[in-house]
């Protein structure tokens, strides 16, 4: 059967009543428009649930019951979203893939209700649209969103391991055009106001004040024929443009995810057989897909992350309660102190002070946020007016003037102890005497930087990682005597920034630089037994990382690696090292990418990077493959996941799920491996020490699995209780 033509059953004589906490209720305008309001009580955001079915059913008969009903209008009880999706933890409650699929059954059935309802049905969106809540809007006949910022219509299920399984995959290509819906389900890539409308994804994009009557005028005109397709999009529909499309598109995923998550390949799949075969056909293939890969690891591993990341979006630090942050001093106008700068004052919305040595300084720091504007304005998600009023929150000095009235101050100065401990004390000179002071330093102890302090309570670290605009990941190091306040401040002031926040132990390398290093080191020793650099690299871009070790080193700057390094080896021991042969390359003065010389050579405005050859002959090495790209990646990653869960073991990190979050958002390693504890445990813990052992035999002893390791393989633990 087809569920958008499922047939309207006659209204009941009696209609049984919601329940009192019913998340829907149903009102009849005198104009005989019906207003369904969907409001789910003591929650932020409306998200649907399986018994949500039952509800909106019940609504629906309730609608239907009105003598003289022209239409039927679906809106949201939140003031600022309509709906942000289903509720993940259902799939969670799933044990096998028949029961994950009767629940997109369940899902598909609610939509058919709406779509097969006899007047028109209009769904009135404002805020965001995403997942179960485009699918539910879908399923209506038209669609009409507010033009206010915060308005995003999207299907992310794929971010999650999953394909939109309540009827999105087959209702949004006949919609939009085949191409258009494979490059959202695919990307699961957000839409604004007028970028839905420019596609045909909604019918009107109106003030949010007439959103509701818009909706209803829109349903009050009755049925009227659906919006022809572009011709472009009708011939990618075609025999001819799907034979050219898909494996266009499908060449073009596997280049992105090298076959590491299956939910791509069963979107292409599920689509391709709605459009050959009919929504007969396309429905039960849906639904059998969405439990299929609501069962496999990389859906778990995903649905993890996801997890942890909103609860550490919550997490406050400490008991204590956060001080107010009116406004924001940055000490340094370079690389992170501009983006630093940047994310302040555009995301949290709060006025910034720079203050560096020089103008040039503070005009570095102002051009990167005008730059960032200046893409979004650009891509029209904000307009010029709206930058510049952006921008009159940074301003500079090349003194301290303005800094009396900052509540915390952020230093980004070079990585040298003596000048971050002038720096505290010239704060504590210039500014309140509640200001909090945050080092953004990669490598420094952060006790030692508030060893003179007059008030090293209120001294912490606040480690951001480059870019600063687009990684999501901080480092907040609290030294052991930061007070509690000072540690629930500087979280919430990272979450405002946009910031996912870990809050790691004062030790060398604090969590993410540290299992960083013998990830990199090893990559270089791979490369001095004549392994070739792009090799490398390929092999852990394959893995899922998104840039391999070598041009990482790269992009994080040669000369800021090696820093790091000397702080780990005197601090955890010889097995930091790296090796002696690379002093060469930073002797050579080859920096990374900033000065167009390290492994790679960059070229041009869009600076285009291939091998440089010549920094074989420097290391005095023949490049030839030795190893398979699998044995690459595993000699990398098992140090990475060796280091981790020491840090775990020193308390360096609070618990396995702050190690997968710090190591994801700040390394990139794989989300679909959930982090090197989610990874540890779908391999095992024997199977780990197994593994270590065997590269300990044949490449030395950093490779020895370390004790908690040896300790949880004897004992057979994980680090994560199994679920259900």
């Amino acid at each position: 059967m087809s569920f958008d033509n499922a047939a309207a059953r006659p209204p009941e004589e009696q209609v049984a009543a919601l329940p009192p906490d019913a998340a829907f209720r149903f009102e009849l305008r005198p104009d005989g428009v019906g207003v369904i309001t969907l409001d789910v009580p003591g929650e932020k955001m409306n998200t649907l649930k399986a018994e949500f079915a039952e509800q909106l059913a019940l609504v629906l008969k309730q609608a239907q019951a009105q003598p003289g009903l022209q239409g039927l209008v679906i809106i949201s009880g939140k003031p600022d979203s309509f709906i942000a999706g289903a509720d993940i933890s259902m799939i969670a409650a799933c044990h096998t893939a028949g029961e994950a699929t009767r629940l997109a059954k369940k899902g598909q059935m609610a939509m058919a209700q709406v779509a097969g309802f006899p007047v028109p049905v209009a769904a009135a969106i404002n805020g965001a649209c995403l997942g179960g809540g485009l699918e539910l809007a879908l399923a209506c006949h038209y669609r009409v969103c507010s033009l206010e910022d915060n308005t995003r219509l999207g299907l992310p299920e794929v971010q999650l391991g999953l394909l939109p399984g309540s009827g999105g995959t087959q209702r949004l290509p006949r919609l939009v055009g085949v191409s258009k819906a494979l490059d959202m389900i695919l990307t699961g890539r957000h839409l604004r106001a007028r970028q839905a409308l420019k596609m045909g994804l909604v019918d009107e994009a109106v003030p949010v004040s007439i959103l509701l009557e818009s909706a209803a005028a829109l349903v009050k005109r009755g049925w009227r024929p659906s919006r022809p397709l572009p011709w472009q999009e009708r011939l990618m529909g075609g025999p001819l443009g799907k034979a050219v499309l898909f494996p266009l598109v499908r060449k073009k995923t596997l280049a992105k995810t090298h076959g590491n998550y299956p939910a791509p390949e069963r979107v292409l799949a599920v689509v391709r057989k709605g459009l050959d075969e009919g929504s007969s056909s396309g429905y039960p293939a849906e639904a059998r897909a969405f439990g299929e890969l609501a069962m496999t690891p990389e859906s778990a591993a995903l649905r993890s992350l996801f997890f942890a990341s909103t609860a550490l979006k919550k997490a406050r630090g400490s008991e204590a309660e956060p001080a107010p942050v009116a406004r924001v001093g940055v000490l340094g106008g370079g690389l992170m102190g501009g983006g630093i700068a940047c994310v302040t004052a555009t995301r949290a919305g709060l006025p910034v002070r720079i203050k560096d040595i020089s103008q040039e300084g503070i005009g570095h720091a102002l051009r990167t946020t005008w730059e960032t504007l200046g893409k979004q304005v650009k891509r029209k998600r904000i307009t010029a007016a709206q930058r510049n009023r952006q921008m009159q929150l940074i301003t500079g000095t090349t003194d301290y003037q303005g800094f009396g009235q900052v509540d915390l101050v952020v230093e980004a100065v070079f990585e040298d102890l003596a000048l971050k401990q002038q720096m505290v004390a010239e704060v504590e000179q210039h500014a309140a005497p509640h200001t909090i002071f945050a080092s953004n330093t990669s490598s420094l102890p952060i006790a030692q930087i508030a060893a003179q302090a007059q008030r090293p309570h209120q001294v912490i670290g606040l480690h951001y990682f480059s870019p600063v605009e687009k990684m999501p990941l901080v480092e907040v190091i609290p030294h052991a005597g930061t007070d509690a306040r000072t540690l629930a401040t500087t979280v919430r002031l990272a979450q405002q920034q946009g910031k996912t926040a870990i809050v790691v132990a004062d030790r060398a390398g604090f969590y993410v630089n540290r299992i960083l290093a013998p990830y990199i080191n090893e990559a270089a020793r791979c490369l001095l037994e004549g392994e070739p650099m792009e090799r490398i690299d390929r092999a852990l871009v394959k893995y899922g990382f998104p840039v391999g070790p070598i041009m990482l080193l790269d992009e994080v700057g040669i000369d800021v690696g090696t820093k790091i390094i000397p702080v780990l080896v005197r601090e955890l021991g010889p097995r930091f090292a790296a090796p002696e042969a690379f002093d060469a390359v930073l002797k050579d003065g080859r920096k990374g990418r900033k000065n167009g010389r390290g492994f790679y050579l960059y070229a041009g405005r869009g600076k285009s990077k291939k091998p440089d050859p010549s920094l074989y002959t420097l290391l005095g090495i023949t490049p030839k493959p030795g190893l398979t790209e699998p044995q690459l990646a595993e000699r990398c990653v098992m140090m990475m996941l060796n280091e981790a869960v020491r840090c775990l073991d020193e308390q360096v990190i609070h618990s396995a799920r702050d190690g997968d979050v710090g190591a994801v958002f700040g390394i990139g390693f794989p989300p679909f491996l959930g982090g090197p504890f989610r990874y540890l445990d779908r391999l095992g813990a024997a199977e780990a020490v197994s593994r270590l052992r065997t590269l300990e035999a044949r490449f030395g002893e950093r490779f020895a699995p370390c004790e908690r390791l040896v300790l949880m393989a004897e004992a057979q633990q994980r680090f994560y209780p199994v679920e259900g």
